[in-house]
Parts: structure tokens; sequence; C-alpha cells
């Protein structure tokens, strides 16, 4: 019941920041917050944005495999992030752009501003509905099984919730209840942190050396080309992970375009460009952590690196009662600060980018009702499918999905040529579709797999298709 009382809790906070930034919403308000978002409170807030619910649960579990190299791809991030600011925020600034994807119309053609589009509306559609899928599962587990609430309830009313307290504010609700969200699913992850430190019977220090002393504790590979964990592949995936999954994703951008001016983006960008560092930090040292709870205490580790975490909740909810409601808790506010504005993106895109409609507000309130309806089936078509292998399949799909998104973007940027925009969609499905045929022929011939790389292969065979196909006459 303790849990139960906190979930209830929790989303009487939401809808009562909703009600509040709701009140004379526009769809200038639902779409870009009036340009009014104090910038301080965009960074903190897309700080948790950034970490869904998957995240919360999967990067613990990192240490057991890789260590922890993941950090070398967060400095990447940093890189990543400096070059979104000062790269591509001053152009949608100037260009006063609802949606990253206009730009594509005004320098391209009306196809590759559709094509860009489209490719985002797939790639987000379907990941973040594994993502919430996932969330879905584990509250099931830890919530609902014991309410006797089928699962199909459960994520009814999920998505339900987070269309009433969207439908109305928009992105202007969601920057602040990011923050809330932020705040909360911090203030989880310190309190699991002290709870496995205390029960390790150890102080902060001694916990920040046992972490710093194990074998999993290292961050730099510099010795071994053919890894995927060699440093120099794992920070330029970030710098363009970052550029591609932020910088060129109306999700990740649109809280950004709501600040004041250019410099309060740009300071946004920068600041939770750097935090992102230190936040996976605590979430790999609490994997060491857990790592060495397991170990003290006689429990064989668990054989996926995602069960570290939620292994941990299960073994100690009866000798630790405020776990599971604090791990709940941390769960929530990862998924649903992602869920929500992926929702939210998504809505505006469709208005904005396919219908081409942005004042129409009956088209908007459709649309997110559309929108939440779609996300329902995709999250239930997963549950149907219940496979893994089709889940990661559709993880590698989303990953391809954004290479063309770059190629089209460097294209506009870095060159002054004109493109045949009658053939821009045809080129930005052959793409990823190479790229397969190419991972797969040079892992069978010489052993080597592509990792985040293939992102940036995606998008050289991208813009080398735009560069070489002449527009045609008129």
């Amino acid at each position: 019941m303790l849990i139960v009382g906190i979930v209830i809790v929790y989303f009487c906070l939401l809808f009562g920041i909703s009600r509040w930034t709701g009140r004379k919403a526009t769809n200038d308000t639902f779409y870009r917050g009036n340009r009014q978002s104090p910038w301080y409170m965009v960074a903190f807030g897309m700080i948790g944005a950034s970490i869904s619910g998957v995240t919360f649960v999967s990067v613990p579990g990192m240490v057991n495999s890789i260590d922890m190299t993941y950090l070398q791809t967060c400095l990447g991030f940093i890189l990543g992030y400096v070059v979104v600011a000062f790269v591509l925020l001053p152009l949608f600034y100037r260009l006063n752009l609802t949606t990253i994807y206009s730009y594509l119309g005004q320098r391209l053609g009306p196809r590759s501003y559709k094509t860009g589009a489209s490719f985002f509306l797939l790639s987000k559609m379907t990941g973040a509905a594994v993502r919430f899928y996932v969330v879905c599962i584990i509250l099931q587990h830890f919530v609902f099984d014991a309410l006797g609430i089928p699962f199909v309830f459960t994520v009814l009313g999920m998505v339900l919730l987070i269309w009433l307290y969207t439908y109305q504010g928009g992105i202007r609700t969601l920057v602040f209840t990011d923050v809330l969200q932020t705040t909360f699913l911090f203030t989880a992850l310190l309190l699991i942190i002290w709870q496995v430190i205390g029960d390790l019977g150890l102080t902060w220090g001694e916990a920040f050396h046992a972490v710093a002393s194990d074998s999993r504790s290292r961050i730099f590979v510099f010795d071994n080309w053919v890894t995927k964990q060699n440093f120099w592949k794992q920070f330029l995936s970030g710098v363009f992970i970052v550029i591609v999954m932020t910088g060129l994703d109306q999700d990740m951008m649109q809280k950004n375009l709501t600040c004041r001016s250019l410099r309060d983006a740009q300071k946004d960008m920068c600041t939770y460009g750097v935090m992102f560092f230190p936040a996976n930090l605590l979430f790999l040292s609490l994997g060491i952590l857990l790592t060495q709870w397991y170990t003290a205490h006689g429990i064989a580790l668990p054989a996926a690196g995602d069960e570290l975490l939620p292994t941990f909740v299960s073994q100690t909810s009866s000798l630790l009662p405020l776990t599971s409601s604090i791990f709940v808790l941390g769960i929530l506010a990862a998924s649903f600060s992602s869920a929500d504005s992926a929702m939210t993106a998504l809505t505006t895109s469709f208005c904005v980018d396919i219908c081409q409609r942005p004042d129409d507000e009956t088209l908007r309130k459709k649309a997110h009702i559309l929108v939440a309806v779609v996300f329902t089936i995709f999250i239930l078509l997963f549950r149907i499918l219940n496979s893994t292998s089709i889940i990661d399949a559709i993880y590698i799909l989303c990953s391809y999905t954004y290479g063309p998104l770059l190629g089209l973007f460097a294209f506009g940027l870095l060159t002054k040529r004109k493109t045949n925009d009658r053939l821009v969609p045809y080129i930005c499905i052959a793409s990823p579709v190479l790229c397969y045929l190419l991972d797969r022929f040079v892992g069978t011939y010489t052993g080597y797999h592509f990792g985040y790389e293939l992102l940036m292969l995606n998008g050289v065979i991208t813009f080398t298709a735009l560069f070489f196909v002449h527009k045609e006459k008129d």
C-alpha cells in the first residue's frame, strides 16, 4: 500500500502542475511554451528527460560486461552538446522554427522535409513505445500484479495519465514536470545507493574507495582497436549520438527551443551536457556497489545486466521496506519524463510537419489522442510478441533511422548544393539497407561488427548520395 500511496501522490503533483501551466494555453504554448522557459529549469529537467526508465535499470548492469567504459561515450556527449549549442541552435533560432525538420523544407525541398519528419515519427514512436513497454513490465511486477490488475489496464492507465497532464499545456507543462521528475529520479538513485552502502556496512568515504579500487572501475581503453570499447570509437560515437539523437531529434530539441533567447538555450544545452557525465557515473558506481553486495551476501549475479538492480530490490524488499517504493518512484520519474515528451513531440511533428496546420487547435487535440492510441497499441503489440530478440531488432531499427537524418542535415549545413528532392525518400530508405548489408558482409568475412560507428557510416552514405544526385531542371 505504501507504493500505491506514493504513486497517487506523485500523479497528484503532476496534475497540479498541469492545471497551473495549462491555463489559457494556445498552440504556441503547447508547441513552444510561448518561448518563456527559464534556461536553468530546462537544463535541470533535461537531465532527467535524457534518462529513460530503461536507462535507470540498464546502466548499473553495464559494469559487469564493459566496466565503466560507457563514460568514454559520455565524454563524447559533452563535445556533441557543444556542437549542437553553437552550430544547430543558432540556425533553429534564426529561422524561428517550431519543428527542426522545417529547415529541411526550406533548404532541400518538400519531400526532404516530409522524409525527415517521417523518419522521426517512425523511430520515436517505436523507440519510445519499447522503452515504456519495458517500464510497464517492471511496474506490473512490483505494483500491479499484487493488486490483481491485468497488464493491458496497466498500459491503458499509464498512457491515459500521461495524456491527461500533457494534452493542454504540452511542452510548457513538461518544462515544469521535468524538474519535479528529475528531482525524484536522483532522490531515488541516491537513496538506493545509500541503502546499498548501509547494508554493506560502509561509510560514504569507504564506498568511494571500494568503487575506485574495483577492477570494474576501468574507464579508458586505448590498447585495443578492435573492441567496441576503444576510446576513440566510444568518444566519437558519443559526439555523433548527441548530434543526431539530440540535435536532430524534435523530442529532445523542443524543450530547448522554448528558452527566451538563443543565449539562454546555449547555456541550457551546455549545462545539462556536462551534467550527464556525473549522472551516469552515479549509475555505474551503483552497479559496482550492487555487484559487491551480491558477492558479500553469497548471491549469484543475475545472468542479464538489466536484472542487477531489480533483483536487488526483490531480494531486499522484506529487509529494507522502502527499497521497492524508492525503486518504483525512480522508475516512474525516469519513464514518464521521457514518454511524455515523446508523445508531445510526436503530436507537434504530426500537426506541423505532416499536416502543416500549426494553428489548428482542434487538429492538435485530435492528434494528441491519436498519438496516445497508437502508442498504446505499439506497447500491447510488444507484449503479444513477447520476444527479446524482436525488441532488440526494434532498437536496432531505430538506430538505423537516425543515419539519414544526419546525412540530410549535414548536406544542408555543409554544402550549398541543390539535390534532387524527388529522389531523397529513396536515398534515405536505401542508406540503412546498404549499411545493414555492409555490416553483415564485413562481419561474415572479417569478424568485425560495427557498433555506434554505423550511425556515422549511414550518414556518410546518405550525404554522398545527396551530393551526387543533381537537382532536376525546372
